[in-house]
Formats: C-alpha cells, sequence, structure tokens
C-alpha cells in the first residue's frame, strides 16, 4: 500500500506572507520535494520570477507568517 503523499496541493498554491519577505508578499509554490520525513516548498514571488527561496511547508500553516492566497493589505493590517 503507497504512503499517503504529506501536502498533496501544495504544487501552484498561493500564499501571502504576513510580513515582507524579500520585498514582496504574494507567492506562489513551483516546486515541491521531500527529503525523509520533511516536505520543502519553493516559493516564487508573484511580481519578481527572480525571487525564488525554498522553505519547510509546515511553516505555511502558521497563521503568524503565512495566509492560504494572496490576500489584499487591508485584510493583513487587521
Amino acid at each position: 500500500m503507497a504512503r499517503k503523499q504529506k501536502f498533496p496541493h501544495l504544487l501552484g498554491s498561493k500564499w501571502t506572507a504576513q510580513q515582507t519577505t524579500w520585498g514582496w508578499r504574494h507567492f506562489q509554490v513551483v516546486n515541491r520535494r521531500q527529503e525523509g520525513d520533511w516536505v520543502f516548498a519553493e516559493m516564487v514571488a508573484s511580481c519578481d520570477a527572480s525571487v525564488r527561496f525554498w522553505l519547510n511547508a509546515k511553516q505555511l500553516k502558521d497563521c503568524a507568517l503565512w495566509r492560504a492566497g494572496w490576500q489584499p493589505l487591508t485584510v493583513l493590517r487587521s
């Protein structure tokens, strides 16, 4: 029996950082990598494709760091 994949809908998902990250707030997951029990997501800034970084996908569940979807600034400030 195959093991259940962690974060199956990660690829292509859109995220808003609660704090400015590498000069941007809106990112999209373009790649995922699993290393043992760890899952990593490659994030790309929506307005600047040269801004790319990898992060532990568990961090995306932290509401203090990330929000699902692209949120307007008015939502982030409330």
